[in-house]
């Protein structure tokens, strides 16, 4: 995200406004829990989280339920049960957003749900106990639950767990850029450079080598 706010001509920050904080920290996390190998390889993403946010409070459910849709088939049963808890919930906000009956759940997610009837059942238990709205406090849930589901990847060492943080962060971009008002262009190209120039602190090949860099 640092040098995303550098190609967005911000201050140098890991929290840019040019990008929206779920996506932010979607990123942050990919890069922390990618192999120092494999970083390198989110390098080309990086001005495509440039410009992409939204204020429509939906993003923020849609996107934990397409990060928790991809990593749940990957991991262990026992740790399934959490991260489904946290797929229907995301699912019960939108619900509560669009104004949908309480509890529908999207197509989407009902095609894994339907895989997993042990962890459903355990999951709709807990959150049957819930009093307030599921979108109360939401915005502060979901970041936790995003990232307990990304670092489940490294905990439960998936295997290719590469490149499925890679595709974590390709879909978290896709799924954001579906929240965004309509006409409003989000990707920035990274700018030409002069042959033989040097910019080390700015150079994305130079972070992405380091551990915890490029984003």
């Amino acid at each position: 995200m640092e040098y995303a706010s550098y190609l967005a001509g911000l201050d140098w920050s890991d929290h840019p406004d040019c990008t929206h904080p779920l996506l932010a920290l979607v990123a942050r996390e990919v890069n922390d829990e990618t192999s120092d190998a494999a970083r390198a390889d989110l390098v080309p993403m990086i001005p495509e989280v440039i410009g992409v946010t939204s204020d429509d409070p939906r993003l923020v459910p849609a996107l934990v339920a397409r990060c928790v849709r991809l990593v749940v088939p990957a991991i262990s049963g026992r740790f399934q049960r959490t991260l489904v808890a946290g797929l229907l919930t995301a699912e019960y906000v939108l619900a509560e957003l669009d104004g949908r009956p309480a509890g529908k759940v999207r197509d989407e997610s009902a095609r894994l749900l339907v895989e997993l009837p042990d962890a459903v059942a355990w999951a709709t238990k807990v959150l049957m106990s819930r009093a307030r709205p599921y979108s109360f406090g939401y915005e502060r849930e979901a970041p936790l639950v995003v990232a307990g589901t990304i670092r489940a990847v490294t905990d439960f060492r998936v295997r290719e767990g590469d490149a499925l943080l890679r595709r974590l962060l390709s879909e978290a971009i896709e799924e954001s850029r579906l929240w965004m008002p309509t006409g409003v262009e989000s990707v920035v190209k990274v700018p030409d450079r002069e042959p033989g120039a040097t910019d080390n602190l700015h150079d994305p090949a130079q972070q992405a080598a380091e551990c915890h860099r490029g984003y």
